[in-house]
């Protein structure tokens, strides 16, 4: 079984205004630890040409399992704000253990926003 996997990660600048940007990553190792796939990430978004700066700079600190190949998609506009436990990835967990595969949609982000998103989710327009 072959670790290199198509994977989508959506950089969520605010939940709120449901900004986020779809980058996808080939070639991901999933023996590879979250922690090292975050650094990858950040790392390549620092330099990505067509990345508006703000989605460059952020401080994103946390990836959630948004869609799996095959799976169930959510409703939400940007990601569930359920299963935390199940889909947001430990750093210390490879990617495989954390359920990432091919074609896995993951959402990145910062921790504290999530947070005072989920304690009130509200959009706006």
């Amino acid at each position: 079984m072959s670790s290199a996997a198509v994977v989508t990660v959506r950089l969520v600048r605010s939940f709120e205004h449901r900004n986020f940007r779809p980058v996808v990553f080939h070639g991901v190792d999933v023996d590879q630890t979250v922690q090292d796939f975050i650094q990858l990430v950040r790392d390549d978004i620092a330099t990505r040409a067509g990345l508006p700066p703000p989605f460059r700079k952020y401080a994103y600190d946390t990836m959630k399992i948004v869609h799996q190949a095959h799976g169930a998609k959510t409703n939400e506009l940007v990601m569930s704000l359920d299963d935390d436990e199940e889909l947001i990835l430990q750093d210390d967990q490879t990617l495989r253990a954390a359920g990432v595969a091919n074609e896995t949609e993951v959402a990145f982000f910062r921790g504290e926003d999530y947070g005072l998103f989920k304690a009130n989710p509200k959009t706006v327009w």
